[in-house]
């Protein structure tokens, strides 16, 4: 910045001064003279980047400065070793969002009774009609009239015979843990739970839905152990459908759709390995069941249980595990026997000596353990299997 000394501007007021004492200075007796002050110019601050900036406006009184709003603080953790932040919580997992409209709900169905007194009425319409056409021989020749079919003729057969399509055509049975899911020109209508003798629209749609509590078994499905170990695994699943709307409209196979979810909850969560403790299995299940009903709920499938019924090791890892498990045995049989066998060495040992039947020195000693020790283990072998 350069600071240089210009002529006064002409927008500068008159009756400001032209010194101004510094603080701590010495203080002038008297006013000062207006000769000597209209002769000396005011001095002035010229910056490069800024215009001219009087001397007596850096000397004001700064305003109050007005109030600005913080936002709170967010105080994060460090990560952890794995390179994640500790703060941040953890995203819910993607649920499939399902049309909210698309929800199960009573079709309007009338009694059996209704649609059989329909159909007679109107089979009993087209029987009229042909004798009032004279194609029935009449019990009063001439009651009904000349004979042929003219325009009205034809009308009463047409409205007789769609009373009886439409009664005899709607009547449907409703059996107990089925459900029938209605639909009319691609649009959803209601479902029917009732049992009995019923009378449906015959112009619906109608698609059979089993809504009983149901179990599946299924093939062996990949998984892993806590270890990474890859296993085989198949589940037994009791399910229902809940919802027959979503279930039948939302997906394509709803049986499909949950065997697709066991199999991603398979890979998910681990599996206890063969031989575990109950405590494992039952974690585990109760973790698969969460999972899945978990995915199935938005669909409209109600999952009550996901339960491992078979657990053995991939073909892959099968014959290593074998091996490894051989080895573990027969490692465990060995150190049982050398332990029975040390224990005997030394309650003979001991016998002999407090009993005073020999007389040991340290050398005596390693000898005579030593040599019991082969025989023990020698008759050991030779009687084991």
């Amino acid at each position: 910045m350069t600071t240089t000394a210009s002529p006064v501007p002409g927008d500068i007021p008159e009756n400001v001064p032209d010194h101004i004492p510094e603080p701590g200075g010495p203080v002038d007796a008297g006013p000062p003279d207006p000769v000597a002050a209209a002769a000396r110019p005011v001095r002035l601050i010229h910056t490069e980047a800024t215009t001219e900036i009087p001397v007596h406006l850096l000397f004001r009184d700064a305003p109050e400065p007005a109030p600005v709003r913080l936002s709170p603080a967010v105080v994060t953790r460090r990560p952890d070793e794995s390179g994640r932040n500790t703060a941040e919580r953890p995203r819910p997992p993607a649920v499939p969002r399902i049309d909210p409209e698309l929800v199960e709900r009573p079709a309007r169905v009338l009694p059996g009774l209704a649609g059989v007194l329909a159909g007679m009425c109107g089979a009993a319409g087209c029987v009229a009609t042909s004798w009032w056409a004279g194609v029935l021989p009449s019990p009063l020749p001439g009651t009904f009239g000349p004979a042929g079919l003219g325009p009205a003729r034809w009308a009463a057969y047409a409205g007789a015979g769609a009373l009886a399509l439409f009664g005899f055509g709607g009547l449907a049975r409703g059996r107990t843990g089925r459900a029938w899911v209605l639909g009319l020109f691609g649009r959803y209508r209601g479902t029917v739970r009732r049992t009995g003798l019923l009378w449906v629209n015959p112009l619906l749609l109608r698609r059979r839905v089993d809504v009983r509590l149901r179990h599946w078994r299924g093939e062996p499905m990949r998984a892993a152990d806590r270890s990474g170990v890859a296993l085989r695994v198949s589940v037994l699943v009791v399910w229902r459908v809940r919802d027959t709307a979503r279930a039948t409209l939302s997906v394509e196979d709803h049986e499909a759709y949950l065997r697709a979810c066991v199999e991603a909850a398979l890979v998910r969560v681990p599996v206890a390995a063969p031989g575990a403790g109950k405590g494992a299995v039952d974690a585990a299940q109760d973790a698969l069941t969460r999972l899945v009903a978990a995915d199935t709920a938005p669909v409209g499938v109600e999952v009550f249980a996901v339960r491992p019924v078979r657990v053995e090791y991939a073909p892959e890892v099968a014959a290593a595990m074998h091996r490894r498990r051989i080895a573990a045995l027969d490692a465990q049989h060995r150190a049982s026997v050398l332990g029975s066998v040390v224990d005997s060495v030394e309650d003979t040992v001991t016998r002999l000596t407090m009993r005073g039947l020999v007389e040991l020195d340290d050398y005596e000693r390693k000898v005579l353990v030593k040599d019991l020790t082969v025989a023990f283990c020698a008759g050991r072998t030779e009687a084991g299997p």
